[in-house]
């Protein structure tokens, strides 16, 4: 079965640089995008970022766009969110997802997730 295990997050200050990564197992990688979304207690998951199968193309939420940067290591069925001048609102539970097909869809484009891993940014 697929898995996805996140790994990165933590406590940095407002203005710091965090790096996520997701390691996935199960099917074949660069077969499926895969994404960045968040959460807040209480509150819908966010869309925060995806990547189709090879990389060349990515997207961004507006409250993310210049300061996030999603990639991909195919030979390390691996992606990561690198999020640098974090600001508080940026505090949230980040879970990766892997996409129904090789191209990213914002429309309900994904059907595995990870168990999430906290950021925490402090002001």
């Amino acid at each position: 079965q697929v898995q996805l295990v996140e790994s990165g997050g933590g406590l940095v200050q407002a203005g710091g640089s965090l790096r996520l990564s997701c390691a996935a197992s199960g099917r074949t990688f660069t077969s499926y995008a895969m994404g960045w979304f968040r959460r807040n207690p209480g509150k819908e998951r966010d869309f925060v970022a995806g990547i189709n199968w090879s990389g060349r193309r990515t997207y961004y939420s507006n409250s993310v766009r210049g300061r996030f940067t999603i990639s991909r290591d195919n030979d390390k069925n691996t992606v990561y969110l690198q999020m640098d001048s974090l600001k508080s609102e940026d505090t949230a539970v980040y879970y990766c997802a892997q996409g129904r097909g090789p191209e990213h869809s914002y429309l309900n484009g994904y059907e595995f997730w990870g168990q999430g891993t906290q950021v925490t940014v402090s002001s």
